[in-house]
């Protein structure tokens, strides 16, 4: 059942456009904000709302890499392995992160604080490696750089 701030949101979204389902994304949008991730169950619920089949609402959302449907970590981070990361040395900062994590891509540490994923590009490939934590992108990573900005997300 989407929570009554929820509706109110989704409502501003549906008021901008001629139809419903066309505010499909930033409802889902709206409900990870607010439950950090997607369930079936919600699916459900917006695609109601939005007078949408669930698989219809679902296939948009498979679409979005920034819309989870399970859940995540407090801390989302992704790691960019485009060309210019993978050049310049990306692959020894992902596997130093899986070993300070505890976890590899696509897990979530047991204690719920990070979520480690893949990132096909950050769009900083000037300042390869590249990370980003949340909505925060940090740049020319190193073992010890790594360390000192996973310090900073408790």
């Amino acid at each position: 059942m989407l929570t009554e701030d929820e509706r109110k949101e989704i409502d501003a979204e549906i008021a901008k456009y001629q139809r419903k389902r066309a505010a499909d994304v930033e409802a889902l949008k709206i409900v990870q904000k607010h439950r950090g991730w997607i369930s079936d169950e919600t699916l459900g619920d917006v695609a109601r709302y939005l007078d949408m089949t669930v698989d219809e609402l679902d296939s948009v959302g498979t679409c979005y890499n920034y819309l989870f449907r399970k859940p995540v970590g407090r801390h989302i981070i992704r790691v960019c392995d485009s060309i210019s990361c993978w050049i310049t040395g990306c692959e020894p900062i992902l596997e130093h992160m899986e070993r300070r994590l505890g976890i590899t891509l696509g897990q979530t540490t047991d204690d719920g604080r990070f979520t480690l994923l893949p990132a096909a590009c950050l769009g900083a490939c000037d300042k390869a490696p590249v990370m980003m934590v949340n909505d925060e992108l940090y740049v020319e990573l190193t073992p010890t750089k790594v360390d000192e900005v996973l310090d900073q997300y408790r």
